[in-house]
């Protein structure tokens, strides 16, 4: 979902996704794996795709079946787990803290009910696609 000048991320509830069924709890991979999508999403839309024109190349003369070759890569990825995930959606939102020509450092947070009420956040590096356009 876009808001003005950055993305939410929504991870809709699935059964599938309980990890503990005693309490339920969303699995620690499910979340982790929600974090690093968002943080890899939040970094190529501010970089790549926000500007991006499907039809003409843009003004990094990159075209869309391009773009997709250009995917940040994961250099590590960090996850603070701050409470269980409810068996209802999920929502995050990645902000880029450094972007550069070969590297960039993003920082994710994700929460349920509350956007105050995190049940998990992350920091990330990431090495940036070459462009060959």
């Amino acid at each position: 979902e876009q808001k003005d000048d950055y993305l939410i991320v929504i991870l809709p509830f699935n059964p599938k996704l309980i990890g503990n069924p005693a309490l339920p709890a969303l699995h620690g991979g499910v979340t982790a794996s929600f974090l690093e999508i968002t943080a890899i999403f939040g970094l190529s839309y501010s970089s790549i795709w926000k500007n991006m024109n499907p039809n003409v190349k843009n003004s990094t003369g990159i075209n869309v079946d391009q773009s997709l070759q250009l995917i940040p890569k994961t250099i590590d990825f960090t996850v603070d787990y701050l409470r269980s995930g409810l068996p209802k959606d999920a929502y995050a939102k990645a902000e880029v803290k450094r972007a550069g020509r070969r590297y960039a450092s993003v920082h994710v947070e994700a929460w349920q009910d509350k956007r105050s009420r995190l049940f998990a956040q992350a920091s990330g590096h990431f090495l940036m696609p070459v462009s060959r356009g």
